[in-house]
């Protein structure tokens, strides 16, 4: 006999409907099937979610990886496990444009194959409004956002910190390999150089240009050999230049090649300074206000309202204001697009995978020109540019509220 089928002591007939299952109150027995429901649609949305933002992260990554390391490793100027070290350090900081833009793409794959094959329209017919399907969903996107400010607040300025330390210091255990043969080299502010061959601290059929501001050449130099050594006080490679013919064009008209440029020869030149600055200084680790943590990001905010109101620092309060709301909005962005992306995987209702990472790539790319756009106005703080950037946030998720309307109605 089963607890459904059993008579009450009192000799009345069981109550309709009384299982096994009832042994719970019926308004919670009721939710049992919503709350499957939920885990499908959550767990879908998730790893959908979680591969799409692996496949940025890596694109991101490996584009970071031949920007900067790919040289040096292939020159044999870097060790590959240093190598390896500095992409894991690039990771937290692609991480925080791959968060939202896979997560918007991992909604749309799953809400664009859950209404292709109907089953949207099978919830609805049971009378599940379209606010209750989308609510893991957006519980992921509340997840994601929470993740995203950890990450561009904390993870993303640690790691961006100790990137540059340790770029630094594989650089300077051996600068002179910053110098490579057979190669133009452009590392230097100011000078391209080339070199025919090299033989420890010696450079064989030596070719410097010397630039202006504009990267325009006005200064020419070839010689027989050249000496170079580091020079740690000044974080400077010393060249000294050597039989050498030097070349230099007009400063003000260096591309007017009407005008032959005057000629010198010498057997030995002045020291020319190479600035490690960039690979190594101090100030390019410490100083740059996107790799401030929250606290720290604070802190330099009371700092500079401390200072006299002058356009210095009125720009550099202006900058760091921008930079903390550009973080903000990039960790929300992960709600704005998961809200957007049910609306629109279901409109849609495709299944390929093309077709919806198509459409993210394009919301993705707009939403980026539309911060870009904002960050022109920095030079204007009048017109309070931190808070403009949350105009991509706030038309995104505008666009998900009336399109999650017309699907309600329609």
């Amino acid at each position: 006999m089963t607890i459904g089928s059993a008579s009450p002591p009192d000799g009345s007939a069981p109550v309709r409907g009384e299982t096994e299952d009832s042994l719970f109150p019926a308004h919670i027995a009721n939710l049992r099937p919503l709350n499957l429901l939920d885990r499908h649609i959550f767990k879908s949305a998730l790893f959908a979610s979680a591969a799409a933002v692996g496949l940025f992260a890596f694109v991101l990554t490996m584009g970071n990886v031949i920007r900067d390391l790919l040289g040096f490793v292939l020159a044999g100027q870097m060790a590959v496990s240093m190598a390896a070290k500095l992409v894991l350090l690039i990771v937290p900081a692609v991480l925080s444009y791959a968060l939202p833009f896979g997560i918007l793409t991992g909604v749309l794959l799953t809400l664009g194959r859950l209404s292709s094959d109907n089953e949207i329209t099978a919830m609805r017919a049971a009378g599940i409004s379209m606010a209750r399907i989308a609510r893991p969903v957006f519980l992921l996107g509340i997840l994601g956002a929470l993740l995203g400010l950890r990450v561009n607040f904390e993870s993303m300025p640690w790691s961006r910190v100790e990137y540059h330390r340790d770029l630094a210091a594989a650089v300077r255990s051996n600068p002179i390999s910053l110098i490579v043969p057979k190669t133009f080299t452009r590392s230097f502010p100011g000078y391209v150089l080339y070199v025919g061959s090299m033989k420890g601290a010696v450079l064989n059929d030596f070719w410097l240009w010397q630039l202006d501001g504009e990267g325009r050449a006005v200064r020419f130099l070839r010689a027989e050999s050249a000496h170079v050594r580091y020079d740690e006080e000044s974080n400077n490679l010393i060249l000294i230049v050597e039989h050498a013919r030097i070349e230099t064009r007009n400063l003000k008209k260096p591309e007017d090649f009407s005008e032959s440029p005057e000629v010198g020869i010498f057997e030995q030149s002045d020291p020319v300074p190479l600035s490690l600055d960039q690979f190594f200084g101090v100030a390019s680790v410490q100083h740059k206000p996107e790799w401030l943590t929250y606290q720290q990001s604070r802190d330099e905010q009371i700092r500079l309202a401390l200072l006299p109101q002058t356009p210095v620092t009125i720009k550099a309060r202006t900058r760091l204001a921008l930079i903390i709301q550009q973080k903000a909005t990039l960790s929300v962005a992960a709600f704005s697009f998961a809200f957007v992306g049910v609306a629109l995987g279901i409109t849609v209702s495709r299944r390929e995978t093309s077709a919806n990472l198509g459409i993210a790539v394009a919301l993705a790319l707009g939403y980026y020109f539309l911060t870009v756009m904002v960050g022109w106005l920095e030079p204007h703080p009048e017109y309070r540019p931190d808070l403009l950037m949350w105009v991509p946030n706030l038309i995104f998720l505008f666009l998900g509220w009336r399109l999650m309307r017309r699907i309600e109605r329609g």
